[in-house]
């Protein structure tokens, strides 16, 4: 990056109950976002949380 800025392309999304789709973070690694992701189920989160790739032209890479 030779702007000096950061990239944060690893997006937390969660679902809840009825649907509804919230972003929770974004994150520089797909490995730190997991990291999250795991310790939101670890400690008994009922929702549906996943990691998606974010802003790559024609695909969202999703998980």
């Amino acid at each position: 990056m030779s702007d000096g800025t950061i990239t944060l392309p690893w997006l937390i999304i969660r679902q809840d109950d009825n649907g509804n789709r919230y972003s929770v973070g974004r994150y520089a690694t797909r490995a730190e976002a997991q990291k999250i992701v795991d310790s939101f189920e670890d400690r008994g989160h009922k929702q549906l949380y996943w990691v998606e790739r974010i802003g790559r032209s024609g695909s969202n890479g999703s998980t």
